[in-house]
């Protein structure tokens, strides 16, 4: 087969997996744009019913410039739901939208793309090495269990809630369990029967034998299952019991005249450019951001198939980049997201061109065919998003870190507990603070060993480790305190290459005081011990 062939053959993967993420992305741009501007409207400020065309401008930069300039062979940019609160309160903070308050928030998000560069530049992308693998595994799971138990009402025809909005409490005052309690009120039952057609589908076409098939595995599940929702909910609309409304489908704007679609921007104020809010509204955007990206970069090569690394400095150039044009376009910030990142992976993408078809999908469909768009029922969007967050906290990944032990599990069950109960940034920086506490006490453990080769019962030969530090000092205290009257003690320091004082200061004491406990003690090496003291006095 020829390269040229070859090359074919692989795009067309690329263009199944684009669509797949398109029809992912569509929901939660819109969403995460809805509940951003719902936010600032609850907090005093007359939002125009809250307004989308920022999310949508997000959602087209992050797939097209990201896209094309991230060395991410599967990651997905777009707006993120964990910069909700930090984007409605920066509006409210800056006058809300009748006041300009959008438009000086723009700038703050160009201002923020700049900090990403500069960081890029200062290679600062190392951060994201000093995230442990159980805290990654957490988060991938505590995401995927959140769209699952966020999505099941929308599955169910339930979407009083905004879509994107992934924080445990609600406006109205529910919370994510409470609302799947208030679904069982409100079902609705032709947009339940779509959900469930939608996700046999879906289940059907993941099968082996359609993806063997020659023809059948050519056409992309999701884009069925939309298929035959949209003809379902055509046939409900003759049954009054069934009938699929307006508020259980996908809602694009559609603007008719050109003074329509211009009243849909907001570009960023200039006239700003010296207000130090903007800039540390800019500064904070730009950090949670950056560390939002790192992590789910970390998490996309960890389900790369091809088990590839991602440049983490190109990233944050090209997030910097992305959020440059959103910010000067009227966008909201954009970061890499693990949603649409997992949902590129699973739909079989081959290379980076699926992020910016997605990308032209999203350009292309809002501006030709929004009508079309309109037609889809939400609960087969919901069908998509729960069998994707199934795979991100799959029962055998989760019984695979159970069985990895206990260092890994509770950091893991933790990081999944606390994003449940709050969002993804404190639930990740929760899990960080337990492995930090983890490799403490493994510390403290590794401080010496017992010399296995000692035969004599009434010697006790400690060997110090390489690196003693004060975190060490517990742990030799407690091995003295137990050493009983009669016992000779040999603390061997000649692998020992640095000791703390306060590990040199007890172990002096522990001889100076083992005369009276009748206990001998030999330091192999006391020279260094000496030094240590010698040089803090």
């Amino acid at each position: 087969m020829s390269k040229e062939k070859s090359k074919k053959n692989k795009i067309k993967f690329d263009i199944a997996a684009g669509l797949v993420v398109f029809f992912v992305a569509l929901p939660l741009c819109l969403g995460i744009s809805l509940a951003s501007t719902s936010y600032a409207a609850a907090d005093g400020v007359e939002a125009f019913g809250g307004i989308v065309f920022p999310g949508l401008i997000a959602g087209i930069i992050g797939g097209i410039i990201v896209g094309t300039v991230s060395g991410s062979r599967f990651g997905v940019s777009g707006p993120a739901a964990g910069l909700i609160t930090i984007v409605a309160t920066a509006i409210v903070g800056f006058g809300g939208f009748e006041n300009g308050g959008f438009e000086k928030f723009a700038l703050a998000v160009a201002i923020a793309g700049v900090f990403q560069i500069i960081l890029g530049f200062a290679k600062a992308g190392f951060i994201a090495y000093f995230v442990p693998s159980s805290v990654i595994k957490g988060m991938l799971a505590g995401i995927g269990i959140t769209i699952i138990i966020k999505e099941i009402p929308h599955f169910f025809g339930y979407d009083k809630n905004v879509e994107g909005d992934m924080n445990f409490i609600q406006r109205d005052g529910h919370n994510s369990f409470s609302e799947l309690y208030y679904m069982l009120d409100d079902m609705h039952i032709g947009a339940s029967i779509v959900g469930f057609l939608s996700i046999g589908i879906l289940l059907l076409w993941g099968a082996k034998r359609i993806k063997s098939h020659k023809i059948l595995s050519m056409i992309p599940g999701p884009l069925l299952a939309i298929f035959a929702s949209v003809a379902v909910a055509a046939i409900f609309l003759g049954i009054p019991d069934l009938k699929i409304g307006i508020e259980h489908l996908v809602l694009v704007p559609t603007p008719t005249s050109l003074e329509e679609v211009k009243a849909q921007f907001y570009i960023a104020d200039f006239s700003s450019w010296n207000d130090p809010k903007v800039y540390i509204v800019a500064f904070t955007i730009a950090i949670v951001a950056s560390l939002e990206t790192l992590l789910c970069v970390e998490a996309t090569d960890k389900m790369d198939p091809f088990k590839g690394r991602t440049p983490l400095n190109r990233e944050l150039k090209a997030q910097g980049l992305g959020n440059l044009f959103s910010g000067l376009l009227g966008g909201l910030p954009i970061t890499q997201v693990i949603v649409r990142s997992s949902a590129n992976i699973n739909a079989g993408a081959d290379s980076k061109k699926s992020a910016i078809i997605h990308g032209l999908f999203l350009l292309v469909f809002i501006i030709a065919i929004p009508d079309l768009l309109n037609m889809i029922p939400r609960a087969t969007l919901a069908a998509v998003l729960i069998l994707i967050g199934y795979k991100l906290a799959s029962p055998v990944s989760i019984k695979a870190v159970i069985k990895s032990g206990w260092t890994q599990y509770v950091p893991f069950a933790i990081v999944v507990i606390v994003m449940l109960l709050t969002d993804l940034l404190i639930g990740v920086a929760t899990g960080l603070v337990v492995g930090l506490i983890v490799i403490l006490y493994h510390s403290a453990r590794n401080s010496y060993m017992k010399d296995p080769n000692e035969k004599d019962p009434n010697v006790i030969r400690l060997v110090l480790a390489e690196h003693t530090t004060f975190l060490n000092k517990v742990t030799l205290l407690k091995i003295f305190d137990e050493v009983e009257a009669g016992k000779k003690v040999i603390i061997d320091l000649s692998r020992s290459v640095k000791i703390d004082y306060d590990v040199s200061e007890a172990i002096i004491d522990f001889k100076a005081g083992a005369i009276d406990r009748e206990i001998e003690v030999g330091i192999i090496d006391e020279h260094k011990l000496l030094e240590v003291v010698h040089t803090a006095h």
